[in-house]
């Protein structure tokens, strides 16, 4: 009998992990031709999210858990998640039923169909428009410049193949950019569309600097555009500074009994090369901060708890 593990990130989803636990259950109920394990990885909830996951799990021995010794981002957490897990495939999704669980035979039957990966497409969202559309706009800006192809609004909910998860476990990526890895790395892969629901209890765990982190990861793991950018408007700014001074110098000495030296386009030369050089110099900062992180080579995640393994 083949096995399916799910994976659930949670951090402060104490109204969804039971419903959605009861949800999941029902869907495998129908697949009785299958075994499964839900494995939840939390992210140091401070509600009682993890009371009611030992709770779930003194009920049904098939759920587990692992419990972080800290909030180690929706980037690891997922990731390490998914090299924990023990089926002949597994499932990742959220916690907030956005990720619809009727869609769980679905994923199940492109796998049988031969797929290692099946990743879910958002081509619908009930989300807020304004966002949707930042969010396009950041893909498309990703998908130009990166140098392997990108998957448009991916979020990482889908279904993996064992194959892919023990290509996880060896990749050894202090800071893994999932979306970008499947995208890079992942064969026999299928896209499917669906429409990503509201989040059913509880508030979104993102704000703007999460949500930075993340497309800060994706630009600096998958694009050479900033380096690129730096490099050639450095050259162009240069060329036109020089242009500008050698003009200056040669109406001078051409008419250098009416020039009258001003200091207006200096000061303006000065702030507009420093705030390109700022710019520049923060973007080649995001890019030796990732190479930081991942030279100091820290563990994914710190298990405080583990619970049914």
């Amino acid at each position: 009998m083949k096995k399916i593990s799910v994976l659930i990130p949670t951090y402060n989803e104490s109204e969804n992990v039971i419903p959605l636990t009861d949800s999941i259950v029902h869907e495998f109920n129908k697949l009785s031709e299958y075994d499964y394990e839900i494995i939840f990885i939390d992210n140091k909830s401070i509600d009682d999210t993890r009371d009611k996951i030992r709770e779930l799990h003194n009920n049904n021995n098939k759920i587990k858990a692992i419990f972080n010794a800290k909030n180690f981002g929706q980037n690891n957490s997922p990731y390490y998640g998914l090299t924990q897990t023990t089926g002949d495939c597994a499932i990742l999704m959220c916690a907030d039923f956005q990720d619809p669980v009727e869609m769980i035979p679905t994923l199940i039957k492109k796998w049988e169909e031969g797929h290692k990966i099946v990743s879910c497409i958002k081509t619908t969202s009930r989300e807020n428009k304004f966002v949707r559309f930042l969010r396009t706009c950041y893909y498309k800006l990703i998908k130009k410049f990166s140098d392997v192809e990108q998957i448009e609004h991916y979020t990482g909910f889908g279904l993996y193949d064992r194959s892919f998860i023990d290509v996880l476990r060896n990749l050894n990526d202090p800071t893994p950019f999932l979306r970008g890895i499947v995208a890079e790395l992942g064969a026999d892969r299928i896209d499917i569309p669906y429409e990503q629901q509201r989040r059913k209890a509880g508030r979104s765990k993102n704000n703007f600097f999460t949500l930075y982190d993340i497309a800060m990861l994706s630009f600096t793991s998958y694009t050479k555009v900033g380096l690129r950018m730096a490099t050639f408007l450095g050259v162009i700014v240069g060329l036109v500074c020089f242009l500008i001074a050698l003009f200056y110098l040669i109406y001078k000495l051409v008419y250098w009994d009416r020039f009258e030296s001003g200091t207006a386009p200096l000061l303006i030369g000065l702030f507009f090369l420093g705030s390109v050089q700022l710019t520049f110099l923060g973007i080649i900062g995001e890019y030796l901060l990732s190479m930081n992180k991942r030279i100091m080579n820290r563990p994914l995640v710190v298990e405080e708890e583990r619970i049914g393994f």
